[in-house]
């Protein structure tokens, strides 16, 4: 019996991933990673680095990437709620410049795997929420770089319903269009 339910989205090489959640009286148990069934459901990576971060409602960390050192990202939330996005920047892909998106909470304890060559970002739909993720690769702050997160070209639908303010960072305050960062993997 596999630990893992695996569902393809819209875009190439996303997936939402769903545990196997035993649970009784005492509270739950679940793996959220085993590589020999994430390798049988074609996903072979191995992850180098574990984060964690913990935000308030409105907070938007992203779009997200490195140049060099690209990650590929198993991220899911352990407390709270988020609206998690990727966006495709694999210039052979035919899903370019296209994202796909999943509702992460504590209670369907689903995981978003998101590979190398996109941009990542979520958005704090909860009073706060607790995000952890693994990486495929070592984070490089040289090589990091931002989309902006309402890139018109892009156009992701965030729920912005009960936001008052969208908060985001310096950096991310000034970030390009995909158009004018030009950026390809």
């Amino acid at each position: 019996m596999s630990k893992f339910k695996f569902e393809k989205t819209s875009v190439e090489g996303v997936y939402i991933i769903e545990p196997l959640v035993l649970g009784d009286q005492r509270g739950y148990f679940m793996e959220t990673y085993n590589y020999e069934e994430f390798k049988e459901a074609g996903l072979p990576m191995v992850f180098v680095q574990d984060n964690q971060s913990k935000s308030k409602k409105g907070v938007l960390r992203g779009l997200h990437f490195q140049t060099q050192y690209s990650q590929g990202k198993l991220v899911r939330v352990i407390k709270g709620k988020v609206f998690d996005v990727a966006v495709d920047l694999r210039s052979d892909s035919k899903t370019y410049g296209q994202w796909t998106s999943a509702v992460l909470t504590e209670e369907n304890n689903k995981q978003f795997y998101i590979p190398e060559g996109f941009a990542h970002g979520f958005l704090v739909l909860s009073e706060s929420a607790e995000f952890v993720y693994k990486c495929t690769q070592l984070y490089h702050p040289e090589f990091e770089g931002s989309i902006a997160w309402n890139d018109p070209d892009i156009d992701i639908k965030w729920p912005l319903e009960g936001i008052d303010e969208v908060l985001l960072s310096d950096k991310d305050k000034i970030a390009k269009t995909l158009n004018q960062c030009k950026i390809k993997f």
